[in-house]
């Protein structure tokens, strides 16, 4: 299935939180980490989407909490979890935000994964590859168009 259009350019900032009904999955050495019929998403300015998945999307034992926080303007405090599947850990790969701001509300319970951290990720069918760079956690695909942040000299637009 073919993606529609969309410019990074013209997502809003503040960022917007929309519900997709597409089908997002996950592989980590050579198993399902998840498959979902819908997600979240999140479109800020320059940015690659986040998308978001319920918890239960995940097989138990898959994420185990760190102590690692940081702080979004936007969404509030964010959790990180370490990702476990197949013989393969991969640290703070992943995280949510337990008490969300009023206007992300929807993502309580949901989690955000780096897409470096899986060995394959597909909104659609279509293949993501991760955001340039090691700070933001978007998720590309060919249907975007303009400057996705996140590479060298980017990192404060």
């Amino acid at each position: 299935m073919a993606l529609a259009r969309e410019n990074v350019q013209d997502y809003p900032r503040p960022p917007a939180l929309e519900r997709v009904d597409m089908q997002i999955a996950g592989e980590i050495a050579g198993e399902v980490l998840f498959d979902v019929p819908a997600a979240w998403r999140v479109l800020e300015t320059h940015h690659a989407p986040t998308y978001y998945l319920p918890l239960d999307a995940f097989p138990e034992g898959a994420l185990t909490p760190t102590g690692r926080q940081t702080f979004c303007e936007w969404k509030g405090r964010a959790a990180y979890f370490d990702l476990t599947l197949g013989g393969r850990r991969v640290s703070d790969a992943a995280w949510t935000y337990p008490e969300p701001t009023r206007t992300f509300a929807a993502l309580k319970d949901h989690v955000s994964i780096y897409a470096h951290a899986l060995d394959r990720i597909t909104v659609d069918g279509v293949p993501v590859t991760p955001q340039p760079g090691d700070f933001y956690g978007g998720w590309v695909t060919p249907n975007l168009d303009g400057i996705v942040k996140g590479g060298p000299g980017t990192e404060w637009w």
